[in-house]
């Protein structure tokens, strides 16, 4: 063992358990030993205990009237009750009690060390055969990282490093290091996977397009409407798959995950691209050209996402899609509200969309805000938070309405974020967009080896301001910065979460299907 066990041990009959108390010793574990309730308390009190083994029948307080007190004094200690009795409302009362585990007397040393192994040890043994695991995935990850050769491969890889972010932000061990090198590393051939196929996905009858935004809407919800399935879709605005992981198992304790996979986001990664491009079932350049008055350039000041429910009335149009839909943004706890109390209404609906930017303003928020930037530090945090607001919010009452009524909740974003901590120089005029993952401009003077640049955007289905511009995009964990101020700037932004690049984490985003268990 790493560090000695203390166990508090309370029982009248000390004196018979010596050679458990021996045994036990011998193997590393102190034993503090004491035979009434009063003494177990004052012992207690001084909050070196990592467990209490209480027998049921003592004079004075009993051990159950001991549980409550311990519980309080000792959070988090397990509590093992030893007991002559079987009787079943005796142990009903101990658990209810919230005992951790209980033992029926006569035990023996072997039945109690098994108990401090599961109780004790169990999160060290774990934490040693994660860690071990993951020893013996690195290589194989690393291997699959550098053969990766399409959009699938990538897929899989994400979720792979995922999964063992949250295995080793259980443990706590330091290899979790390690996976941020590797996440790194993987980020980095990424960028350089989406340099060399992103424009060949835009090609005419390309074989190897990927599901990307505009394709949404009429490959996953039209199919399910027309078979008279009625749909609630569901946006979380700047939603990456960690954080659906998070949340994940608030949702099938009531419903099932019928569908779980990725879709990619189209670049810029950005709200007004991204979003626009997912309800309008078009690429931005495509909704520039067919609907100029709903599209918004980038030095306009006006709002960006203002039009998504007329992008959404025209795509339905469009692909002849006929139903009774509805459209509402949450943008704060009022409308969250009006939309809770009136959500009998939405399930008249063939399909009803939500979009809530909750997590899209804590990452704006958490660049601006000391107490924020606190709450959310990183990644565990801001997937804590997120998870927090979920439990919190209207979502989850909703999603358990609709289920229920037979209606199919899609849970879904536009695009992921990313914490970015190596600053990149750029130059631009003034009319250079201002986001730190992209540029677009006329007169960008930067070094090619270090963004993905687009000098055609109508290759890439994007829009221009004028006939010289060009879009250039931030890799890995960069974020693109002017040297006017530099230093300033470099600071205020390093360490904050920004989309609009090239990520896994900002691509490759969550598409779930949830219905009945």
């Amino acid at each position: 063992m790493t560090r000695e066990i203390t166990i508090l041990w309370a029982d009248d009959e000390i004196e018979l358990l010596k050679p458990h108390i021996l045994f036990l010793e011998n193997r590393g574990y102190k034993i503090i030993s004491v035979t009434n309730g009063d003494d177990a308390l004052q012992i207690a009190q001084k909050g070196t205990v990592d467990i209490v083994f209480l027998d049921e029948n003592m004079p004075g307080k009993s051990g159950l009237e001991l549980i409550e007190p311990l519980k309080r004094i000792l959070p988090g200690v397990p509590v093992v009750m030893i007991t002559k009795s079987e009787e079943e409302n005796l142990m009903e009362d101990a658990i209810g009690s919230q005992i951790d585990d209980y033992l029926i007397k006569p035990v023996n040393p072997n039945q109690v060390l098994l108990t401090l192994k599961k109780h004790i040890d169990n999160k060290r043994l774990v934490s040693s055969k994660t860690t071990q695991t993951y020893q013996t995935q690195f290589m194989q990850i690393s291997q699959r990282i550098n053969s990766a050769q399409s959009i699938e491969d990538w897929k899989e890889i994400y979720k792979n490093l995922v999964f063992w972010e949250l295995e080793l932000e259980k443990t706590g061990q330091g290899l979790s290091e390690v996976l941020k090198n590797q996440k790194s590393e993987a980020n980095h051939e990424f960028g350089r996977f989406i340099k060399s196929s992103y424009a060949k996905w835009f090609k005419e009858n390309a074989q190897d397009r990927p599901l990307m935004s505009p394709s949404v809407f009429a490959n996953k919800i039209f199919s399910m409407i027309k078979a008279q399935q009625k749909v609630l879709f569901c946006l979380i605005d700047n939603f990456r798959y960690d954080q659906w992981q998070a949340i994940k198992p608030l949702i099938i304790e009531e419903n099932k995950v019928e569908q779980e996979e990725m879709y990619v986001s189209i670049l810029p990664t950005a709200t007004q691209y991204a979003r626009n491009s997912l309800f309008a079932g078009l690429m931005p350049y495509d909704i520039q050209q067919l609907y100029p008055q709903l599209w918004v350039n980038d030095d306009d000041e006006e709002g960006k996402n203002f039009n998504e429910a007329e992008l959404l009335q025209h795509q339905l149009s469009r692909l002849g899609v006929k139903c009774q839909w509805q459209y509402e943004k949450i943008l704060n706890q009022k409308v969250s509200k009006k939309v809770a109390s009136n959500f009998a209404n939405f399930l008249k609906n063939d399909l009803t969309v939500l979009v809530f930017n909750f997590v899209d303003m804590l990452s704006h928020a958490r660049t601006e805000t000391e107490v924020i930037k606190e709450l959310a530090a990183d990644e565990a945090s801001f997937r804590s938070v997120t998870r927090s607001w979920f439990q919190h919010s209207v979502l989850p009452d909703i999603i358990k309405d609709a289920v229920s009524k037979g209606i199919k909740v899609v849970i879904t974003t536009d695009h992921g974020t990313i914490k970015v901590t190596n600053p990149v120089k750029v130059i631009g005029d003034r009319h250079t967009s201002t986001n730190l993952r992209y540029k677009l401009g006329r007169n960008l003077d930067y070094n090619p080896k270090e963004v993905f640049e687009v000098r055609k955007p109508a290759e890439v289905r994007l829009p221009s301001i004028n006939l010289t511009s060009s879009y250039i995009f931030a890799t890995d964990d960069d974020f693109l910065v002017y040297p006017n101020n530099y230093n300033h700037f470099v600071n205020y932004y390093r360490n904050t979460f920004q989309h609009g690049g090239v990520s896994l984490e900002e691509m490759l985003v969550p598409f779930i299907i949830i219905g009945k268990k």
